[in-house]
């Protein structure tokens, strides 16, 4: 299986001294789902950040073979797309049209391309109806399918999420839901909707502190209630774990 996300000893200090990640080391292979769960404040949002270059910290890291240095980070960029958990952090230009289209002019594409390509990544988010649209005047849950829809339009080999469903009614919570699990895409996701995650992903990092303290398989880090109220954390409600071992 190719490792898509390569990471050794990785380590990151905001500039206020805050020490938000502590030497993570991971492992990402092609095609997986993978959950980035903790409390607040755990480091998943700078680790999340990390993969695309926007931050960049000591220790080792490569994508898709590639290390993140300043003569790959375009390419980088090309593979790995972020989706932010504000999607107006992502939505900056006049139309919906303009605001996917603006990764594919920024890649030299032709313009016929551009279009098909816009054209195609709305239709994979169920937002075509909105080509010509100011992104402004959308639904929080619109925003959201149009920033995966700005990523899409490049057609990244990664997809990074932070906190996907966070804000969404139900019914857009849902959609959402699906439409990720259809992604044909490695992905990463940062959350604190731990049945979304375990709806989705093959696999969980657990991060407390800027360090790793647990990962395995999904379902089975969600159902252990003691290492996750350690970590301030609740099982899923779907996984209908008895009251008295969560109290």
């Amino acid at each position: 299986m190719k490792k898509m996300i390569d990471i050794e000893e990785l380590e990151y200090t905001y500039p206020d001294g805050t020490k938000a990640l502590k030497g993570i080391s991971l492992n990402v292979f092609e095609g997986e789902s993978i959950g980035l769960i903790g409390p607040n404040g755990a480091g998943k949002s700078t680790l999340a950040i990390h993969l695309n270059g926007i931050l960049r910290g000591s220790g080792k890291m490569k994508i898709m073979g590639l290390e993140t240095t300043n003569e790959n980070l375009d390419i980088i960029r090309s593979k790995v797309g972020l989706i932010f958990q504000d999607p107006e952090d992502q939505l900056f230009m006049p139309t919906v049209f303009d605001d996917v289209a603006f990764g594919p002019i920024n890649m030299g594409l032709e313009i016929e391309e551009i279009k098909i390509l816009v054209r195609e990544a709305l239709q994979k988010v169920d937002m075509l109806y909105s080509i010509d649209r100011i992104s402004y005047h959308l639904s929080f849950g619109e925003k959201k399918r149009i920033s995966i829809a700005t990523v899409l339009a490049m057609n990244p080999r990664i997809i990074v999420l932070d906190e996907p469903t966070s804000n969404l009614d139900p019914k857009a919570r849902y959609d959402l839901i699906q439409l990720l699990k259809n992604m044909d895409k490695t992905k990463v996701i940062a959350s604190h909707d731990l049945d979304m995650i375990l709806d989705i992903c093959d696999r969980v990092i657990m991060l407390d502190r800027g360090t790793i303290v647990a990962s395995g398989i999904t379902k089975e880090i969600l159902s252990d209630v003691s290492l996750l109220k350690k970590h301030h954390l609740l099982p899923p409600l779907c996984l209908k774990i008895s009251p008295q071992k969560v109290s």
